[in-house]
């Protein structure tokens, strides 16, 4: 794994830091989005694809165990190793 800083932390470190030494007027909320927008972010989209799939199931546009089938492939094939590209590698 790579060492990355999260641009994330770093403005909630620097929020903070202005915060704390008076330089910056605004409320803990702001202080800390760097944070938990991310988060709620992730978890928007997450409940969004989990609607829009229960939805296009319940309205007969994709088969339960067909789609049940797809996911046991994709994750044989990452478990095996299988990167399914399809793209024009040469």
């Amino acid at each position: 794994m790579k060492n990355r800083i999260n641009i994330g932390i770093v403005l909630f470190l620097v929020f903070l830091v202005l915060k704390l030494t008076g330089n910056i007027n605004i409320s803990w909320f702001w202080v800390t989005s760097p944070i938990w927008i991310p988060f709620i972010l992730t978890i928007s989209i997450i409940l969004c694809l989990i609607i829009t799939i229960s939805i296009m199931i319940s309205v007969g546009l994709v088969d339960p165990n067909e789609l049940r089938d797809k996911i046991k492939d994709i994750r044989k094939n990452k478990k095996d190793g299988i990167n399914d590209n399809s793209g024009n590698n040469p």
